[in-house]
């Protein structure tokens, strides 16, 4: 029977952490949901772990828009859901995103949750909340949601050596609109539920303050005019 909701997650070198995040995904795959696995080339046993936890997986050139335009063109159902090896979806997940799409959205996000105990985690994650509600501008790390259609008719991810999440969510005629439309023309659900997203790879970064960082620099780079996310950041990066 053809799956009501794809679960498209990227990876890269992710065998210490991705057993836990497919083990908590497997209420869902009982409940019908596919899992897909979209591997870049890991040089550890990233995809032997991965395997008695998954549905799929698909071989795919290194690089997230790359991984989960694979991972997207091999699932079976017309609703995907893209998520990080770090990030914990909640247990209804799989509901809430069927009750936003059922609703007449075409994608959206959720809101995030950062795993951590200073306190400034918590700030981050309610920046990058407030962001999305403000902007429409979404992350990987909000476990974002789209019905294939969207998908494929933006192109899928674009093809860029990151952020590419933020620039299918920018402002601009980049995903159709449907019933209940907003952010500028999109249909768009902001924060059906919390994501719980781990804060290890920003660590590997130096600190919580990379992460502040590198979300203003997202932020401030979606509101200016003509110029990309990526590309944006690279300069600062130079700078």
């Amino acid at each position: 029977m053809k799956p009501a909701l794809s679960i498209v997650i990227p990876t890269l070198n992710e065998a210490a952490s991705i057993e836990a995040t497919l083990r908590a995904l497997q209420p869902l795959r009982a409940r019908g949901v596919e899992l897909v696995l979209a591997d870049g080339g890991s040089g550890d046993t990233s995809v032997a772990v991965s395997r008695p936890w998954v549905d799929a997986v698909v071989d795919a050139p290194r690089g997230g828009a790359l991984q989960m335009n694979a991972g997207a063109a091999q699932a079976r159902a017309d609703a995907l859901l893209f998520l990080h090896a770090d990030t914990r979806l909640q247990p209804l997940g799989d509901v809430l995103v069927s009750q936003a799409l059922a609703n007449g959205a075409f994608w959206g996000r959720f809101d995030v949750r950062i795993e951590g105990r200073p306190w400034m985690l918590r700030v981050i994650a309610a920046m990058m909340n407030l962001r999305s509600r403000l902007s429409g501008i979404a992350t990987g790390d909000q476990a974002i949601f789209v019905t294939r259609l969207a998908l494929e008719r933006v192109g899928g991810f674009p093809a860029q050596p990151l952020m590419e999440d933020i620039e299918i969510s920018r402002p601009g005629p980049r995903l159709p609109c449907g019933k209940g439309c907003s952010h500028r023309g999109r249909s768009l659900v902001s924060g059906v539920g919390a994501a719980l997203f781990s804060m290890c790879s920003a660590g590997a970064h130096g600190s919580s303050a990379w992460g502040l960082r590198g979300h203003l620099q997202v932020s401030f780079a979606r509101f200016t005019e003509g110029c990309g996310a990526c590309a944006h950041v690279r300069e600062r990066r130079r700078s």
